[in-house]
């Protein structure tokens, strides 16, 4: 069992080519706390979906706006924090990306796949925040 415990923050440009710097935090995560092969793949995806919803949605990729991306390692849990400088959204009331009216819509799906993909999702500050959790072992 995994009993070390660190955080660390990460300040991010509101452009695209950011998602590079997360997927290589991401990766050397996995690497320095031997994260099991699935359990990798869903943070990846979701803590990309998330940085990039708040560099375009949040930040609406504003050169002046920074994406905050933290982490917290706590043993086997793994919680990640994104936060942006944009005004928020109605994280209650989304389109649901399952229905037949949305299937074909290139986007609406980064949420539902964060829900799906993280052990928790916790908005807050009117979205400007999202935490995601994680658990890292495999039972």
């Amino acid at each position: 069992m995994n009993t070390e415990k660190f955080a660390s923050t990460l300040k991010l440009a509101s452009r695209p080519q950011s998602i590079n710097t997360v997927e290589k935090l991401i990766e050397d995560l996995r690497e320095e706390l031997q994260i099991h092969e699935d359990c990798f793949g869903n943070i990846l995806v979701a803590v990309t979906e998330a940085v990039n919803n708040a560099i375009q949605h949040g930040n609406k990729e504003a050169g002046d706006k920074n994406v905050e991306l933290s982490y917290e390692v706590d043993g086997d849990s793994l919680m990640f924090t994104v936060r942006d400088e944009g005004s928020g959204f109605d994280y209650y009331n989304l389109p649901d990306p399952t229905a037949p009216e949305n299937l074909e819509k290139p986007t609406g799906r980064g949420i539902f796949l964060m829900k799906h993909l993280a052990d928790q999702v916790i908005f807050s500050e009117d979205g400007k925040v999202v935490e995601m959790y994680f658990k890292t072992s495999v039972h």
